[in-house]
């Protein structure tokens, strides 16, 4: 499935969310401030934040991710109900508002809504490529891929967003974590890898080509 961020400094909204985000088949990746959310951001399919935070508050971290340029969905949960706070957010980049107290189904049901908005599914199918998501499976021409865990992320990653051009900076970020102690050169080097079981050539690409300058992008059906 997808990569939902929460960030709440309330242990037991982080529980719950966490219990019901799971058993919906989300990764759930999560922070009690805004300086930990930052480091999460890139890594995120869906991110619910919110308002109050230490040190950040949410609004603000809608508007770094879209100055950033992440297109992710933000999902607000607040106290303030009041039109002219809505307001704010939403011209700070957030796309839904839950207003606490609140019902963890229906902030599971937003965040469906919201992956379903932007296009988030959970099979992918470009010519002879198919990716399961969730059964973490990809064929080539029905035949099953022999794909590393890191490699179907990073397949995964390119092919969720096609069209897109990911910084390998973003992609380092996204399907090795924000801690990892290496460089951006372990992106070219699964990246080739990656074209070899797909029979691409960075010359003739069917899937992946190289953005020049930037780093990578899955060629759009």
């Amino acid at each position: 499935m997808s990569n939902v961020l929460i960030v709440d400094d309330d242990p037991a909204i982080l529980e719950i969310l966490r219990a019901y985000l799971k058993a919906e088949g989300h990764t759930v990746l999560e922070a009690a401030d805004g300086p930990t959310a930052r480091e999460h951001l890139a890594r995120a399919d869906v991110a619910v934040l919110d308002w109050m935070l230490p040190g950040v508050s949410g609004v603000d971290l809608a508007r770094e991710a879209r100055a950033s340029g992440l297109n992710l969905p933000i999902l607000m949960l607040t106290a303030r109900g009041e039109e002219e706070d809505k307001l704010r957010g939403l011209d700070g980049g957030v796309d839904d508002y839950v207003v606490k107290p609140f019902s963890p189904r229906e902030v599971t049901a937003r965040v469906r809504a919201l992956l379903r908005r932007v296009g988030v599914h959970e099979e992918i199918t470009v010519g002879g490529l198919h990716i399961d998501l969730r059964g973490r499976l990809a064929t080539l021409d029905t035949r099953p891929l022999e794909l590393s865990k890191l490699e179907f992320d990073l397949l995964s990653a390119l092919a969720q967003h096609a069209g897109m051009a990911w910084p390998r900076e973003r992609l380092l970020e996204r399907v090795w974590g924000s801690d990892f102690p290496g460089t951006e050169r372990v992106v070219d080097v699964h990246i080739t890898a990656l074209r070899k079981k797909l029979g691409d050539t960075s010359d003739t690409p069917r899937y992946i080509e190289t953005v020049r300058g930037v780093g990578y992008r899955f060629r759009e059906g």
